[in-house]
């Protein structure tokens, strides 16, 4: 931008592409067919890697081979996913990560007091909801498969994955 090569909007632009429509875009498509194809629920909650390739992306993740692992939310249990040690987070099928992600409040609030964190953020859980804090690593990022909105029956997988949110897969928003 400095040598006028590029133009802030374009950079802003593209950032913003890949926070709320790229990534975010694929993971919500993966979402949405778990939602509507038990088969395919089943491949991405056993490993999560091949499932997304069948959807023609997630081969490489952040610069490194890395193993995605997802984990649903139920009725019972509330999952969330952070990172400690740096921000390890799984670019090819979330987009950007979000500012507060990289946060180091985040980063130690979400394991020291995940249910006071998720009420900060307006996620209120039942004290009968576990809440299952899971740590990114270099090795292995990890994804939420939200719960699926009662309403959404009459729904195909493209409306489905429109309704689908960059923060439902991370675990501090429900649908």
């Amino acid at each position: 931008m400095e040598k006028g090569l590029v133009e802030s909007a374009a950079v802003d632009a593209l950032v913003e592409r890949y926070e709320q429509d790229v990534g975010p875009l694929r993971g919500a498509q993966a979402v949405a067919r778990a939602w509507t194809d038990s088969a395919f629920r089943a491949r991405l909650l056993e490993d999560g890697m091949p499932a997304v390739r069948e959807l023609g992306f997630g081969d490489r993740m952040d610069g490194h081979v890395a193993r995605l692992v997802v984990k649903e939310n139920t009725d019972t249990v509330h999952n969330v996913v952070v990172c400690t040690l740096c921000s390890c987070y799984p670019w090819a099928v979330l987009g950007l990560p979000p500012a507060w992600y990289k946060s180091p409040a985040y980063r130690s609030r979400a394991v020291r007091e995940p249910r006071r964190l998720l009420a900060e953020l307006g996620l209120d859980l039942p004290l009968e909801v576990e809440v299952r804090v899971w740590d990114s690593s270099a090795e292995v990022r990890y994804m939420v498969l939200p719960q699926r909105p009662p309403e959404s029956d009459d729904l195909d997988q493209d409306e489905l994955a429109a309704i689908v949110t960059r923060d439902s897969m991370i675990g501090v928003e429900r649908l």
